[in-house]
């Protein structure tokens, strides 16, 4: 038996940032982890190697279409689909291994297996070998993340019928993807199989892609994409998806009713969430209880036993790694008897298609739903001179302002590079800036960032650029 002041269930963006901290704060912690390296879904097989193939697809989209031509370079580039993997494995894990040499550099101990309650303050591993050992602590945190969300009638083998993780290793290029869900995943990965060629239809159960996006702004991503070729089924449900040894049958009906249809892909894509991972954690030695949802609940990170904390997916808020470290970082501020706060309303969302989508803060729908005043300021892309001469225009920056103070309520961002750029409006309304005081602050020309400022110009009326 060890004893810790702290110990974190769950080694992924919200448990290894909570041991960090806990080690910089000179507690002596354990993070509890199963997987082979630490980093959690988003490190291993969720954000990072993501970006890494959309970054790798827009690059030989570019050199094999009409972007590199018109700039006047002309290759004829052969897709390594092997090697693209191989590199994304690789920076895969030089980021897992920075992660390891945080936590000897801040002396937070990985206890590698599979952790769960063992009544208060008690907590059982698991290793691979099925040995158990069991480490006792004033402050338990659990941070276990979440994991794709089934959909019925739908079996995900990982060979035909996919999740997120088994779409981001596929060894060939998909003939035609259906992708079920158009949300993050969805969009992005679907994004990554067509630029490589693969033809790739959308199902979706709504109406317009993006959900809980601003609409105006889904609406414009769901377009561009349109255009560079992604097809549409919105509206639409699966019901069934058989797979054989070459590819899937999948059966679709309308959300409201009606004759269905059938689709032939070999690869299908299942992305319509996740759902947090409370299965096995013991919770029941302890008196807690997840609710409807599947999320165990939290005040101030508090679950209602006391000592035993909850961060990241498992609990109430967005699904985001961002989120689940901001969380962690505040988490042991209060163990330590300090007041951490986070602000749940200005955390950003981005989307890493091509054009971006990133936003922060309300939506006019939300708006309008509150009944709040508010006034509008909108720039173009295709008026923004670096945007302009690097050919990427599509989309927007908009930005809601209080009718009557003028204080930022919202930013919805869709264009070039705008997962960068969000920021500058994070800080602005942590601050509780007005329009006026972007429309004031003088950007560098010319870059992007200048569309942020002519749309809080836009807001006061006195747009320059357009």
């Amino acid at each position: 038996m060890s004893h810790y002041d702290v110990v974190i269930i769950g080694g992924g963006p919200g448990g290894y940032n909570a041991a960090i901290h806990a080690g910089q704060k000179g507690l002596k912690v354990a993070c509890i982890e199963g997987r082979e390296t630490l980093g959690g879904t988003c490190l291993n097989v969720g954000c990072i190697p993501s970006k890494s193939l959309l970054h790798a697809s827009e690059l030989y989209e570019a050199a094999t279409g009409e972007a590199f031509k018109k700039l006047g370079i002309e290759v004829t580039p052969t897709l390594n689909l092997t090697q693209m993997m191989a590199q994304k494995v690789e920076s895969v894990t030089g980021l897992t291994k920075g992660i390891e040499f945080l936590f000897r550099k801040y002396k937070a101990d990985w206890i590698k297996g599979w952790g769960r309650l063992a009544g208060p303050g008690k907590v059982i591993v698991t290793d691979a070998a099925g040995a158990e050992t069991e480490l006792t602590a004033k402050d338990i945190i659990i941070a276990t993340g979440s994991e794709p969300t089934p959909l019925p009638g739908v079996t995900i083998d990982n060979k035909r019928i996919l999740d997120s993780t088994g779409a981001l290793s596929l060894s060939e290029v998909p003939r035609h993807l259906v992708v079920i869900g158009a949300g993050v995943i969805g969009l992005e990965l679907g994004s990554v199989w067509r630029r490589l060629g693969a033809k790739v239809t959308v199902v979706e159960f709504l109406d317009h892609v993006a959900h809980g996006t601003d609409l105006e702004a889904g609406k414009t991503l769901h377009r561009s994409l349109s255009r560079q070729g992604m097809a549409f089924k919105l509206g639409s449900k699966v019901t069934s998806a058989v797979a054989a040894d070459t590819g899937v049958t999948l059966t679709i009906e309308p959300a409201a009713g009606g004759e269905a249809e059938q689709i032939e892909a070999d690869y299908v894509l299942v992305s319509i969430g996740r759902r947090p991972v409370t299965k096995g954690l013991g919770l029941e030695t302890v008196g807690l209880e997840v609710d409807k949802r599947g999320v165990l609940p939290n005040k101030g990170h508090r679950t209602a036993v006391d000592g035993i904390w909850v961060i990241g997916d498992v609990t109430s808020g967005p699904m985001l790694a961002h989120k689940a470290e901001d969380e962690a970082g505040v988490c042991v501020e209060r163990i330590v008897g300090k007041k951490g706060e986070l602000n749940y309303n200005l955390i950003p969302n981005v989307i890493y298609t091509q054009p971006e989508l990133a936003s922060v803060g309300k939506t006019e729908e939300q708006l309008k739903e509150e009944d709040r005043a508010y006034k509008v300021g909108k720039f173009p892309f295709s008026a923004n001179s670096r945007a302009k001469v690097n050919h990427g225009t599509d989309g927007f920056a908009k930005v809601l302002a209080d009718e009557r103070t003028d204080e930022i309520l919202g930013v919805h961002l869709v264009g070039p590079s705008v997962s960068e750029m969000i920021a500058e409006y994070c800080v602005a309304m942590e601050f509780a800036a007005s329009a006026e005081d972007i429309a004031l602050t003088c950007h560098p020309h010319p870059t992007r960032s200048e569309a942020l400022r002519q749309a809080a110009m836009a807001v006061g009326g006195h747009t320059t650029q357009a």
